[in-house]
């Protein structure tokens, strides 16, 4: 099960990046990186990258890291974990037309790769055992 959790983190902050990168006009430093990458073909999908596969890459990434959390309880890991998709989703809806939102989108999609990364250097472990059915409380 834990496996499964971690993929879906991985694949929510990975598609969450690829879906920016096809983005030139809207974020001109990943749409230079994607291009960069041989992914300039993407840009005629602009409007299916940021309207549609960002926000479900996104909501993939923090569901699975709220599910992680239910069962490893690391509380720093949730908090690293939630911040950058929360970034990304407050940039994508609420605070697009401020200037600074831009910065805003960047820093979040830098957490999430940072926190993917994390997880596969260190994987979270359960803070403590439960007691078997078999283990009697006195």
């Amino acid at each position: 099960m834990q496996w499964v959790q971690q993929f879906f983190e991985k694949i929510g902050s990975l598609g969450a990046v690829v879906a920016a990168m096809g983005c030139a006009s809207c974020f001109p430093a990943l749409g230079a990186l994607g291009a960069s990458l041989g992914l300039g073909f993407l840009a005629q999908f602009e409007g299916v990258f940021i309207n549609t596969l960002l926000p479900v890459f996104t909501w993939t990434a923090l569901g699975a890291i709220v599910v992680s959390f239910l069962s490893h309880r690391r509380w720093l890991r949730l908090l690293a974990g939630v911040v950058g998709p929360t970034m990304v989703l407050l940039t994508l809806y609420p605070l697009w037309t401020y200037d600074w939102s831009t910065y805003l989108f960047y820093t979040g999609l830098v957490v999430m790769l940072l926190v993917s990364i994390w997880d596969i250097v260190s994987p979270a472990r359960k803070v403590c055992n439960t007691l078997n059915s078999s283990e009697v409380i006195s």
